[in-house]
């Protein structure tokens, strides 16, 4: 998505902005950031590089309605989703200010688009330790692969539904022409999660803040 504030006009992207900020600062106390090394910070930093380039690879022939990788469940699976939320945040405002961004939009966009994400992301996480078996296959297919498409479509549901309430495109034109590209890209978006998790947790385990040798792959002290 690449909501723009003409889109809605009035005062509701500037208490978009307000509601986002707030969010934020929420995440930033949340964050540890004592605990914090150096690797986790290059990788953090790093992958925000990489989610700038994928925002970059975009299509779209309508106002508000582009199509790309948005990288938050792979961002919340790497650094938990209170430091997934700040990622998405400076990656959109990295973007705008190159000029790929509407400044007085990027309230809209965030909550729209990487809160909905990162949340369903980091709920499936909660369910899955909770409801299914420890198993490494379990954490790269079910919180990886079908979470990272599941949370780009919803990022897109709340996008085209906040279309749709603004009148800005009929509904029949967001469901029937724009909806179905949006589940196509969703299923790029789980590969992409799940083929740069699995390779990560491999080689750079310790990089994934929610990966957890002794729960996924058994090797616990005094395990026999």
């Amino acid at each position: 998505m690449d909501l723009s504030a003409s889109i809605f006009g009035g005062s509701l992207p500037w208490f978009a902005n307000a509601a986002a900020l707030a969010v934020l600062a929420f995440a930033a106390r949340k964050v540890a950031w004592r605990r914090l090394d150096a690797s986790a910070l290059n990788a953090w930093m790093g992958a925000c590089v990489l989610d700038a380039a994928m925002w970059l690879l975009r299509g779209g022939l309508q106002p508000g309605l582009s199509f790309h990788l948005l990288g938050a469940a792979l961002f919340t699976l790497l650094m938990g989703p209170w430091l997934a939320l700040l990622a998405l945040a400076a990656v959109q405002a990295a973007l705008a200010a190159g000029g790929h961004g509407d400044w007085t939009g990027l309230g809209l966009n965030w909550l729209l688009t990487a809160l909905p994400a990162v949340a369903l992301t980091g709920g499936g996480l909660v369910l899955a330790r909770r409801w299914l078996p420890p198993h490494f296959f379990v954490y790269i297919f079910v919180n990886g692969f079908l979470a990272g498409g599941a949370s780009l479509f919803a990022a897109a549901l709340c996008g085209l539904l906040a279309l749709g309430l603004a009148g800005a495109y009929p509904w029949d034109a967001l469901l029937d022409e724009a909806l179905p590209y949006y589940f196509l890209l969703s299923w790029s978006e789980a590969f992409t999660t799940g083929l740069l998790l699995a390779v990560l947790v491999v080689y750079r385990p310790h990089w994934v803040a929610t990966f957890d040798d002794g729960r996924y792959l058994g090797d616990r002290p005094g395990k026999g």
